[in-house]
């Protein structure tokens, strides 16, 4: 019987469904190793690989069957995902365009030595925008962004997606929502087109523009629109919520609770960037990788107040999400200090923090990145 390589319920997904890989046609108790390879979009090349042994019948399931060692141990359904890695050192693997696939070759090889005699293959495909998604840019007044809208008339809920200082037009995330039934918009605040890479300051208003824009489209229900940012973005997104009233729920991820690092403007109010100093960077002089955890000034402080976002003012719902080794900044303490600060005035408010995680929390089962070239600063990174 010719082995092979199967995944299930079908060898294309989106990128952050589960999947059930398979192998059939071994010999029982059969030592192999699987592996993992992708191509990105600029030819850089990622890979995993795990060493398996068969089940008395010759198969191979890894939603039951433990890997020995390799890129990972124990029982991991969508480790050869998760762990690939580049060769280049510091390479994050990152989707530039949505209306393409990752292609990921799925590769059986004999014994767990140097993979040098394969035994079987299939290419698994990962999409990014679900089937009747519609990708709009947007290039309306002063607004950068791209539009994703879900197949059918809704209405659906509206949101508006940030991610952090590194700037840019980022659209997978905002891509993979839309297939979940969202319309989500895009956006770009810094570092995209003729927007600065380090802007002297952030005007609300302009964010008030995305969200005018969103409440236009029909299919977005008028029950109010959401916000959801990642660092940076995220106390945008906390800004947003309590300063425009048509934001009615917002998500920070590894995000605070005071205006980070660009002064925002607002309708006759200012708020300053909480006090830094480059000078507390840590740098491991082996490695060469900077810890910046420690360049803010302690959020405690009473002279630092007068960043504080004011999220106890608002009248949306939060989620707060942090991971307890980020290195980036403390964003678990300061996502405490703002839920803290919410629960003190009677409002709810969800929070979840994870254990071994870093800065970058992304979507399911895009690999691990612990490591990279921070864009502001041009410095290696700990995430």
């Amino acid at each position: 019987m010719a082995v092979q390589v199967t995944v299930l319920p079908s060898p294309r997904c989106l990128f952050d469904d589960p999947v059930q890989i398979r192998v059939t046609g071994l010999l029982p108790q059969q030592a192999v190793t699987l592996r993992a390879c992708l191509l990105d979009e600029a030819g850089e090349l990622f890979q995993a690989h795990a060493r398996y042994r068969a089940g008395g019948s010759g198969e191979l399931d890894l939603t039951r069957c433990p890997a020995l060692g390799g890129s990972y141990s124990g029982v991991e359904p969508m480790g050869l995902l998760w762990s690939l890695q580049s060769k280049t050192p510091y390479k994050r693997l990152a989707k530039r365009n949505v209306l393409t696939p990752f292609c990921v070759d799925l590769e059986v090889y004999e014994g767990h030595g140097d993979m040098s005699q394969l035994l079987g293959k299939c290419t698994h495909e990962r999409y990014f925008l679900g089937e009747g998604v519609k990708r709009i840019s947007v290039r309306e007044g002063r607004l950068k962004a791209t539009l994703f809208l879900p197949p059918g008339p809704g209405p659906f809920p509206g949101l508006i997606d940030l991610y952090g200082s590194g700037g840019g037009l980022v659209e997978y995330r905002a891509s993979l929502l839309a297939s979940r039934g969202f319309v989500t918009l895009a956006l770009a605040y810094m570092a995209f087109e003729d927007l600065p890479a380090m802007p002297e300051i952030l005007e609300l208003d302009y964010f008030q523009e995305a969200i005018d824009f969103l409440q236009k489209q029909q299919q977005v229900k008028d029950a109010g629109i959401g916000v959801l940012g990642l660092s940076k973005g995220a106390d945008l997104a906390l800004s947003m919520a309590t300063f425009l009233p048509g934001i009615k729920a917002a998500v920070s991820i590894s995000g605070s609770g005071f205006n980070s690092f660009i002064p925002l403007r607002g309708d006759g109010f200012t708020i300053p960037a909480h006090p830094y100093d480059l000078g507390r960077m840590k740098t491991n002089e082996e490695s060469g990788f900077v810890d910046f955890s420690d360049i803010l000034d302690d959020h405690r402080d009473p002279a630092t107040w007068g960043s504080r976002i004011p999220v106890e003012k608002s009248l949306a719902k939060f989620l707060f999400l942090s991971g307890l080794d980020d290195k980036n900044w403390k964003s678990d303490l300061y996502c405490r200090d703002a839920v803290q600060r919410l629960h003190q005035c009677g409002q709810k408010v969800e929070f979840c923090s994870y254990s071994g995680a870093g800065h970058l929390l992304e979507p399911p089962y895009l690999p691990l990145c612990q490591s990279s070239i921070h864009k502001v600063l041009g410095r290696l990174w700990i995430s």
